[in-house]
């Protein structure tokens, strides 16, 4: 027999699942442990006493004359097999001569017939014995013990009503799988999980301080109770705000200083000072809590299977109930103290009917009355929790309440799952409810991140990463962020500002301090800025790079920037989308000059042409994608420097003959192959820089010759074998770069480019330096590294003006000592292997290594 601690086990649950058992499912457990313990005390005793008494009934004939003889309507009950047992204890056999029928000893089941008589070798029986026998004080039945335990068991069996027998162990099973319905859900594997988790984080965010700081700062601040509040404060400093009067921010406003940060008055924050700020543990732990909720909330929002299941087990319940109240409420009459029992054994009694005594009627009728009393009790409740399961929709749950007394406006209404376990945590305690709110709550996440972050990032923290960059502007990058720390702001003398992966980011008014910002970096950053800096930021920023995923990542106040003058875009801007650029807004942006589109275009967008003449800088660099249509670029007369890079581009666009302004013009990486059509650049008076760098071209055409102002020309990663002669008729060239290419020789002529300033041959098979080349006086830079070159001409010294020099990677076995002429040539500037700078002479050396003390002796 188990114990009734391990069947109260079945009913157990974590104490943690309390919140989720409302008023009645506790009820229900309590009344399912009484019916347990009705169950299982009768079933005890049942065990231990339950049993039937059973005596013959005698036949009618016989019972009148027994009547008559004794005159007495009652008899009472003579045990033969006492008298019998007297009578051998005397040593010697007893004969009954009653007047009723009469067993023989011998033979105790079978009785004798009134005509016989007895033994005449039994001894006579005394006058005692005789007077008992004819006077006898009860029924005279004439059975054995052995024979009244049999007929006892026979007729428990075949008498007894089996409800009568089986009431107790009906009664526990019922109970049992009572107490299984009620908390199947909390063992379901499914929901099991859902409810532990769930459980788990309602209790963390209850006791969170973040809650407690959240929910003081945004209460409803009505006068008679903020004065309730404030009674206890005045004995606090008086730089402690404990009034909202005087234009004092709202509660749910951080007031910001140097030290810290403290919030307006409220009961918690007076009392407690050092919750102004969270400690990084639980600012931490409050973020993890709002992660874990989010993604709790997107897992259990999709199914309703709690709500189903709870309803399930409800109804299942409810029937259980219905069903043993209609079959019991039957058997109740059927428990009685008086059963007739016919075993049909007369041929070992001699009797065919017997009377019996049920022992535990009275005790097992009470019993099943109270347990009867007891599951109208549960049943009452199963068809209340019915009625509250379907009289309002559980599966929706607003938190309108919540939001009416906070500030946290957007905490959003859940449903499914989600809907209904709060549902049932508000009847335990509404409390709980709220205090979850607030992890739902955008607004709060954001507060809560805003307050870690400021507390983090202080003013002399970010101070340590202010930096030079390379235009020796101070420069502060921020990186993955939760925010914008408010020091930022603080940092009056920052040039430029870059916010990376920071998608919460804001830009608030003090950002008008910053009176020196001028270049503002927005990568993967949608920014929102209030009014006010938007005003500061359309009049003073100069210079916008925004980074993006997808176009509608760009912040729409992008385009209102009127005083902007360079604007970089870096994302997806393909054909699909380019109607969703918004790039018409750029009319606003009436002194932009500088435009850079890093993306995917197939063709130039015509809005940007149209809108924006006044460019003199635009730059396209595609991703691989083929630049097809270019003749809107006809339309960009005041375009002076023009990018092309990685568009595919075959051959030099006609479109930019057009561009008579132009200035400089960069078509790296395409797959140009040939560049006959260079002819028509001899209309662009005003061309200098030409970079053909990394295509495919085999040679440079003699129209080149045509395009007389030349300054700049770059051919590096082509596929050129030789430089025609027509390169050096340009007088005007400063640089000539062609380096990695396949040139093996250096033509005479390089000794007519009088104003060339810097020229890069390497990666090329050069094997041979002409004397003419250091006919070049003005030559600053020379690079020839990874060529053949076997030896260096002592003339290198008439280069007066080098200052860098590149030989690594060649067969050189010694320089020459007239490298010491060159006497701006230092050890910095001169790239070679380190043993060839060993074999110069020591003055030289020593010359050359004079640059190190020079930063040194310019500072003094």
């Amino acid at each position: 027999m188990f114990t009734l601690a391990e069947v109260a086990s079945l009913n157990d649950i974590q104490p943690t699942y309390r919140i989720l058992k409302p008023w009645w499912d506790v009820f229900m457990d309590y009344l399912a442990v009484v019916m347990l313990m009705v169950a299982i005390f009768a079933g005890t005793m049942q065990l231990t006493k339950d049993q039937v008494v059973c005596l013959p009934v005698l036949p009618s004939s016989v019972n009148s004359k027994a009547h008559l003889a004794s005159g007495n309507a009652d008899v009472t009950t003579d045990v033969p097999k006492l008298e019998v047992a007297t009578d051998q204890d005397q040593g010697r056999w007893t004969t009954r001569t009653a007047s009723s029928d009469e067993a023989s000893p011998s033979m105790p089941g079978q009785p004798l017939s009134r005509a016989s008589s007895p033994p005449t070798d039994s001894p006579v029986p005394n006058q005692e014995t005789r007077k008992e026998i004819q006077d006898p004080t009860g029924r005279k039945t004439n059975l054995d013990f052995q024979q009244y335990v049999f007929i006892n068991q026979m007729c428990y069996h075949l008498a007894l009503p089996w409800y009568s027998k089986y009431f107790p162990y009906l009664a526990l099973i019922h109970t049992i799988i009572l107490m299984v319905s009620s908390n199947f859900w909390f063992k379901y594997p499914k929901t099991c999980s859902k409810v532990e988790h769930f459980v788990s984080i309602l209790g963390k965010c209850f006791e969170s301080p973040w809650t407690t700081k959240a929910l003081s700062e945004t209460a409803c601040e009505d006068s008679e109770e903020n004065k309730q509040r404030i009674t206890g404060a005045q004995s606090l400093p008086k730089h402690v705000s404990t009034s909202s009067d005087e234009g004092s921010p709202s509660a749910s406003t951080p007031m910001i200083n140097k030290t810290g940060f403290k919030f307006s008055a409220e009961k918690p924050v007076i009392e407690v000072p050092s919750m102004t700020i969270l400690d990084k543990k639980d600012g931490e732990q409050a973020k993890a809590l709002f992660e874990k909720v989010r993604k709790f909330r997107a897992h259990v929002e999709d199914s309703d299977l709690i709500y189903k299941l709870y309803v399930v087990q409800t109804v299942i319940k409810t029937a259980k109930f219905i069903f043993i109240l209609c079959y019991t409420a039957n058997f109740v009459n059927a428990i009685s103290f008086e059963h007739t029992c016919k075993p049909k054994v007369e041929h070992l009694t001699g009797y065919e009917e017997f009377e019996c005594t049920h022992n535990m009627a009275y005790m097992l009728k009470k019993l099943l009355i109270s347990y009867i009393s007891i599951i109208c009790v549960y049943g009452f409740i199963c068809l209340y929790t019915l009625f509250w399961l379907f009289r309002i929709p559980l599966k929706e749950y607003s938190f309108e309440k919540v939001r009416e007394e906070s500030s946290f406006s957007d905490i959003p209404d859940v449903k499914n799952d989600f809907a209904f376990l709060l549902h049932m945590v508000d009847q335990y305690d509404q409390l709980y409810s709220k205090r979850f709110g607030v992890f739902l709550s955008e607004v709060s996440e954001n507060k809560l991140r805003e307050i870690s972050l400021n507390h983090e990032w202080t003013f002399e923290k970010l101070r340590q990463h202010v930096s030079r960059n390379a235009q020796d502007k101070q420069e502060l990058h921020l990186f993955m962020l939760s925010g914008v720390p408010d020091a930022v702001f603080d940092l009056t003398d920052l040039d430029v500002l870059k916010l990376e992966l920071i998608p919460e980011a804001k830009i608030p008014a003090k950002i008008s301090q910053m009176t020196n910002l001028q270049e503002l970096h927005l990568c993967h950053c949608p920014a929102k800025v209030e009014q006010t800096a938007f005003s500061f930021l359309r009049d003073h920023l100069r210079c916008l790079h925004v980074k993006f995923t997808d176009v509608a990542e760009i912040p729409a106040w992008v385009y209102l920037l009127k005083n902007l003058r360079e604007l970089y875009l870096v994302g997806n801007l393909n054909s699909e989308n380019n109607k969703m650029i918004g790039l018409e807004s750029l009319r606003e942006l009436r002194h932009l000059k500088i435009l850079h589109v890093k993306s995917n275009l197939t063709k130039v967008p015509s809005n940007i042409t149209d809108v924006a003449p006044h460019l003199t800088k635009l730059v396209i660099h595609n991703d691989g994608t083929k630049l097809v249509v270019l003749n809107s670029l006809k339309k960009m007369m005041n375009v002076a420097e023009l990018e092309l890079q990685n568009c595919e581009l075959e051959r030099i666009p006609h479109a930019i003959f057009s561009l008579s302004n132009l200035q400089e013009l960069d078509l790296k990486s395409n797959n140009i192959r040939t560049i006959e059509e260079i002819i028509s650049f001899q209309h662009l008076k005003r061309l200098t820089c030409l970079k053909l760098w990394h295509n495919k071209i085999v040679n440079i055409p003699p129209s080149i010759t045509h395009v007389k102002n030349l300054e700049s020309l770059y051919f590096s990663n082509n596929k050129l074998e030789s430089l025609p002669g027509a390169v050096f008729s340009l007088q005007k060239l400063r640089c000539l770069d062609v380096s990695y290419n396949n040139i093996s020789v250096i033509p005479l002529e390089i000794g007519s480019l009088q104003n060339l300033q810097h020229l890069h041959l390497t990666g090329n098979k050069v094997d041979l330096l002409p004397k003419q080349l250091f006919k070049c006086v003005k030559l600053r830079t020379l690079s020839l590294g990874q060529n053949c070159i076997t030896s260096i001409p002592e003339k290198i010294g008439q280069l007066s003006q080098l200052t860098q020099l590149e030989l690594k990677g060649n067969c050189l076995d010694r320089l020459p000592a007239q490298l010491g002429l060159c006497r701006l040539l230092k050890k910095s500037g001169l790239v070679v292997e380190d043993h060839l700078f060993d074999t110069l002479p020591t003055e030289v050396k020593e010359a050359l290594n004079q640059d190190t003390n020079a930063p040194f002796a310019n500072g003094i």
